[in-house]
């Protein structure tokens, strides 16, 4: 049985035993499946040539296009026959999510590889040799702040995301490798895909124009594997 590792990886902690061993995953606020899936190429990474890591934590200041304060219906008047002045509202940002796309994978630390050399199905063994956390990334005008665009893609698609998942060094995952075969592993953080747009809402409660945004939200921590 031979070993077989890319020239650009670090050297793994990979290890093909003949012996079999469960799968053990890191505390995920998502389930994880019994058994690990193995797929045949690996993860697509997202096409934005313009991602951006890191979503501002709080909202964006007031747009400078808005109402001009004479549109300010607190503003005092002199004529009788105008009606009541209307309670105005607290100017904020919105962030409104319309649709969801797909989870996308971001790795932490090296990719892994195990080749089993041998005439028979071996176990391939990987443990994650970084630690590091997976934030927001975003493209387009990211104006309402993480929280808020948090809390409307959990209400919208009623799923649990995090302005960031921390994967650990040390995690563990056992799977089986084909005869003549190479499984690659790379562990990290799902992050799901979903589109809105922000909005701002003036002190006239008028609203501004919407902005739109993609936005992947960190969704699971995990692994993802693939074999050649």
């Amino acid at each position: 049985m031979r070993m077989k590792k890319r020239a650009f990886l670090v050297p793994t902690l990979a290890a093909l035993a003949m012996a079999g061993a469960s799968p053990a995953w890191a505390e995920d606020p998502t389930p994880a499946p019994s058994e690990p899936v193995v797929e045949t190429a690996p993860p697509v990474q997202p096409e934005e040539n313009d991602l951006v890591e890191g979503a501002p934590e709080t909202a964006a200041p007031a747009p400078s296009d808005g109402p001009s304060p004479d549109d300010d219906p607190t503003a005092p008047t002199s004529k009788p026959s105008d009606k009541p002045n209307a309670r105005p509202c607290e100017p904020y940002w919105s962030y409104y999510a319309t649709s969801k796309n797909k989870d996308y994978h971001k790795g932490v630390g090296a990719e892994q590889a195990n080749y089993n050399g041998t005439s028979r199905t071996a176990k391939s063994t990987f443990v994650s040799e970084a630690t590091a956390s997976v934030g927001i990334a975003f493209t387009g005008e990211f104006k309402a702040g993480a929280s808020i665009a948090i809390a409307s893609i959990e209400q919208k698609f009623s799923v649990n995301v995090s302005a960031s998942l921390t994967a650990k060094l040390g995690n563990t995952i056992s799977v089986d490798t084909p005869a003549r075969k190479t499984t690659f592993a790379r562990y990290g953080v799902y992050r799901l895909k979903s589109y809105g747009y922000n909005q701002f809402t003036y002190i006239n409660c008028t609203k501004g124009v919407k902005k739109n945004v993609t936005i992947y939200t960190p969704h699971r921590i995990g692994w993802a594997i693939w074999e050649k």
